[in-house]
């Protein structure tokens, strides 16, 4: 079957019929209009299977970002010329990019291009460079990217609370609505192009975060990862963002979400734990959160650099030149460099009142020390940058004015666009680089400077160097960035603490030669083994592992607009129909029905667990029915059980997860195993108390065999963290007791060994067997992991001949995850339907 891309529905629109091709992939025409084809897809497809196989041989990589890694240039006859931009990271990633993979990059070009160029344009990009541009009419894209991007999320991550309005901008959702719009624009372009049984797709920051719902949306099976730039906030700063939960949920739809650091991992599992009620788990070294039956994998590593990249550019003339003449003008003076952007975010303004005090408590240093600050222009927009723009004018001319004479400007501010190669020669003539943002989701520029300062034999020539010495250099970094963590040799600082970063600004000048040395090997060692290639290399072998299951599964959607989401189930694992199990109930004799109680019969976390008079009366329909034994099986204590069924003459019930049991109201209860004693409990009690107490929002239930933990309205983070020290305090107290310690739906429980619910369907099975009924219909439905040796016993009763050969078995479970069961259903609120119908089909009967 040909694959149902884009190309495919564009030949169709076009009056031919699609061909089968083992060949390498033409494009068409790329559309310029948003949404038409989307249009066009269901317009044709409608009905057809989103995920149909493809016909493409060659693997495809298609990488989105927001902008694309190119250059654009107009001539004065209105011709425009592109040419790659290779300072993208977009770029330069590709090293990493197996050769015999095919790469697309879908973004936004860097200039305004007017409509009646745009298909010509978006025809040569592709042919010439395999990219697709996304155009965006300019006032949406202003409300996109300098509205809701710059002003809402970029400070929001970066911890920035819109609280006065000289910072960030309150909520508005029309710049929400302009983000989504645009965000959906990208997802045509990505339709356009894409084969979605082959290509696998890598999307890019804070710009596209509910990109993978679209794409998921409309492929159920794509191969999608997501990597985050940016820092992610805190679960308490990320909670204050009106859609967090929008976003979250977008994230989730992709298969690999990678991040710089574990900071910034962990406060994301946070968030998808505090707000979506999600758990996530280490397994052989990955973190995975399990999502409706797929598991979204985390990576955690932090980008790296071009090495040759920056090689090729400091063997150019032009860098030769320009550190000859840097290393006349600071000639006899130590350089400290400073590169950062003219942002909010990266501390210019303390590191110059850093330098102020440096010069003042060292006056040794006045005449001899030179802080080069290069600012880069500012990204975006708003009052904020006009006044970190003035505080570091002011701040430089004050420094200046304070230590300066003529000849010596102790601070040299460089605020203009730099060509790289000028970069480049200021690290290169530097002692020491000093990068103290307040936060930063990477910062690459100590990199930049390490891998410069291992110099060249050229320009080791020009500063008067031996090739031979060993290279040395000297690192100030910021703790809240993400490279931090990977720069052990580095000096980190608070940039908040003035005194600090003054310190460390002394000790990187008066540090001896070996010290310098020790520093810069290490630094080198690491950078030069990490770079760009090496994590996008380790990026897609994780996404390949994530995608690995995807054609094992079968997959459908739920859900509206951005809170759509996929079900991923393994194919024998299916959705209990009424009509299924009635048919089957009608035409079989002998029924076995096991039901738990607890979160089945009623929803999980209720205030009130008694039973409704309408559950007893179905319960009752179906226990009159002479082919019929029911039993409901419950955590809850005998006493309460017997209260609350006392209208039930025929229902078996068994209590505290099996260890009681009674067949019907008129027999007396009696338990499953027998138990020497329950000293353990005068053990297990004060320990379990304590952790009550300490704890709060937790509670304690104790029956007659069993102890129970009860964290569900306690913290997200620190119940579970206090259910695992309690479950191995407990195990070490009692290893020689004969317990067992479970810790299931927010619940950490001590009962008996062997005492489990399968006891009460071994019993059931094994009572219809001696009075020589052959069981040919089971129906048992549970909701949690103490459901599971139920479900497991009447599955292999077919093999230990407690069951007839066609008995018709339906182990349910409620809700979508791995299980023992065949079949699930969605919530508890689908069980009384099921009940009810088949209470009906015993009362026609019973009528007839």
């Amino acid at each position: 079957m040909a694959s149902r891309s884009y190309s495919n529905l564009l030949d169709l629109a076009s009056g031919g019929s699609p061909t089968i091709s083992r060949e390498k992939k033409r494009f068409p025409r790329v559309a310029t209009v948003p949404g038409v084809l989307s249009e066009l897809d269901n317009e044709i497809g409608n009905g057809a299977d989103s995920d149909a196989p493809s016909s493409v041989l060659q693997e495809r990589l298609i990488i989105v970002g927001n902008q694309l890694p190119i250059k654009a240039q107009q001539n004065s006859d209105g011709k425009w010329n592109f040419s790659w931009d290779n300072n993208s990271l977009l770029v330069q990633l590709k090293d990493g990019v197996r050769e015999d993979v095919e790469v697309i990059y879908i973004g936004c070009l860097k200039a305004e291009i007017e409509p009646i160029d745009q298909d010509d344009v978006a025809q040569r990009l592709l042919e010439n460079f395999k990219c697709v541009p996304a155009y965006v009419p300019p006032d949406l894209f202003a409300k996109y990217y300098h509205g809701f991007c710059k002003q809402s999320l970029w400070p929001l991550f970066h911890y920035m609370l819109p609280i006065v309005p000289d910072y960030g901008i309150k909520f508005d959702r029309s710049l929400w609505q302009a983000y989504v719009s645009v965000n959906k624009i990208f997802a045509d372009k990505v339709m356009e192009v894409i084969s979605p049984d082959d290509d696998y797709v890598w999307v890019h920051d804070y710009h596209l975060m509910v990109l993978p719902t679209f794409l998921r949306k409309r492929f159920n099976r794509v191969k999608l990862g997501y990597f985050l730039h940016s820092p992610f906030p805190s679960s308490e700063v990320f909670r204050a963002l009106p859609v967090r939960i929008e976003i979250l949920r977008a994230l989730l739809n992709s298969d690999l979400i990678g991040f710089h650091i574990f900071d910034y991992a962990r406060h994301f599992l946070s968030c998808c734990t505090r707000m979506l009620g999600l758990s996530y788990q280490s397994k052989r070294g990955t973190l995975g959160l399990e999502y409706y039956g797929r598991v979204v994998s985390i990576k955690i590593m932090a980008v790296g650099i071009h090495i040759g990249q920056l090689q090729s550019v400091l063997n150019l003339p032009e860098t030769q030149s320009m550190v000859a003449q840097l290393r006349d003008q600071f000639q006899g003076r130590q350089v400290m460099l400073g590169v950062d952007d003219m942002d909010v975010f990266k501390g210019i303004s303390l590191k110059l009142l850093a330098m102020e005090q440096l010069l003042t408590q060292h006056p040794n240093k006045r005449g001899r020390v030179v802080l080069v600050q290069i600012a880069n222009p500012a990204r975006s927009r708003g009052r904020n940058i006009q006044c970190v723009q003035s505080e570091t004018f002011a701040a430089v001319k004050k420094i200046n004015d304070m230590f300066g004479r003529p000849g010596y400007e102790p601070v040299v501010l460089v605020y203009k666009p730099l060509k790289f190669f000028e970069r480049i020669a200021y690290y290169v003539i530097a002692e020491c680089c000093l990068v103290t943002a307040l936060r930063d989701g990477m910062n690459l520029i100590p990199y930049e400077y390490v891998t410069c300062r291992q110099s060249t034999q050229m320009l080791d020539e020009i500063l008067g160097l031996n090739p031979s010495t060993a290279k040395k250099s000297m690192l100030v970094v910021s703790e809240f960035m993400g490279c931090s963590p990977s720069l052990s040799g580095a000096v980190r600082v608070n940039p908040w603490s003035i005194d600090s970063v003054t310190e460390a600004m002394e000790y990187t000048l008066t540090a001896s030669e070996a010290e310098k040395q020790l520093r810069h090997e290490r630094h080198y060692r690491f950078v030069s083994t990490h770079d760009v290639a090496y994590w996008a290399r380790s990026f897609l072998q994780d996404l390949e592992s994530a995608c690995a299951d995807h054609t094992r599964k079968k997959c459908w959607g739920i859900g509206f607009g951005l809170g759509f989401r996929v079900i991923a189930l393994d194919p024998s694992f299916r959705k209990l129909s009424v009509e299924h199990i009635v048919s089957a109930y009608k035409r079989t004799k002998s029924r076995a029905i096991l039901v738990d109680y607890d979160g089945t019969m009623v929803e999980a976390g209720s205030i009130d667990s008694k039973p409704s008079r309408q559950t007893i009366e179905t319960l009752n329909s179906l226990c009159r029915d002479p082919k019929n034994i029911v039993f409901l099986v419950s955590g809850e204590d005998r006493t309460t059980l017997t209260e609350w069924f006392s209208d039930c003459d025929g229902l078996g019930l068994a209590a505290e997860h099996g260890y009681f049991i009674r067949p019907n109201q008129e027999a007396e209860w009696e338990r499953t195993i027998s138990v020497p004693n329950f000293e353990w409990k005068q053990i297990a009690e004060p320990v379990v108390r304590e952790y009550k107490r300490m704890t709060d929002g937790s509670g304690i239930e104790s029956r007659e065999s069993t102890l129970v933990w009860d964290y569900r309205f306690a913290d997200p983070d620190l119940g579970p963290s206090q259910a695992k020290e309690l479950m191995k305090h407990l195990t070490g107290l009692l290893a020689k007791d004969g317990v067992s310690i479970k810790n299931s739906r927010q619940t950490v429980e001590v009962r008996p060994k062997g005492v489990n619910k399968g006891l009460v369907a071994e019993r059931l099975l094994a009572a219809m067997q001696e009075r020589g009924e052959t069981v040919d219909f089971v129906l048992c439905i549970g909701d949690d992991s103490s459901d599971e040796e139920m479900f497991e016993v009447i599955t292999a009763g077919k093999d230990g001949h407690s069951l007839s050969d066609a008995a018709e078995i339906f182990a349910c479970t409620v809700g979508q995850k791995p299980t023992s069961a065949t079949f699930y259903l969605d919530d508890s609120f689908d069980i009384p339907k099921i009940f009810h119908a088949l209470a009906s089909s015993s009362n026609q009967d019973s009528a007839s």
